[in-house]
């Protein structure tokens, strides 16, 4: 099949791979996003251990929206000396509940000041399952925290730690 030269020409130019500015943009814009999902280090993602008064918890850090969440939902165990710390962007009366926790807790709510502002100790699980789960019950602090600490539940108790304890992070 005979082409002129001017149909050839129009082949050529749709045969050129375009890259054009905004595409450059978009594909930028999705590696970074990619990056802050899948590898986000936060300057608290580093953190292996909290230390309360001069008691040391090793924790799994939950410092996205999804970890959060989540939680320690459908752990059957904590280990001793074990926890997880929630990391929140703001300070706020942050509220938890147990549904689909199956072991119960000791909840500490830590202000920016490094500092334990509240504890519901010996949290219970909650049992409710599906629609029901709205029945479980919610607990809150009476004043901001910007990192909560889930333990074991009697741990608090076991290690006297106390609201207005001080509060380190270490890696």
């Amino acid at each position: 099949m005979d082409h002129t030269r001017e149909q050839k020409k129009s082949i050529i130019i749709l045969m050129k791979p375009v890259i054009s500015p905004p595409t450059i943009g978009i594909a930028i814009l999705a590696i970074v996003a990619i990056y802050f999902i899948f590898f986000k280090h936060t300057r608290y993602s580093q953190i292996n251990y909290v230390v309360l008064e001069d008691k040391k918890i090793e924790v799994e850090i939950a410092d996205t929206q999804a970890e959060r969440t989540k939680g320690l939902m459908f752990r059957k165990e904590l280990a001793e000396n074990s926890g997880m710390l929630f990391v929140f962007d703001n300070s706020s009366r942050h509220t938890f509940w147990m549904a689909n926790t199956y072991i119960p807790l000791d909840i500490i709510w830590i202000n920016e000041d490094m500092e334990i502002v509240y504890i519901s100790k010996d949290t219970p699980p909650c049992t409710e399952t599906g629609n029901l789960q709205a029945m479980c019950t919610t607990y809150s602090p009476d004043k901001a925290a910007k990192f909560v600490l889930e333990v074991n539940a009697g741990w608090t108790e076991k290690n006297g730690i106390k609201v207005g304890d001080a509060v380190n992070f270490i890696k």
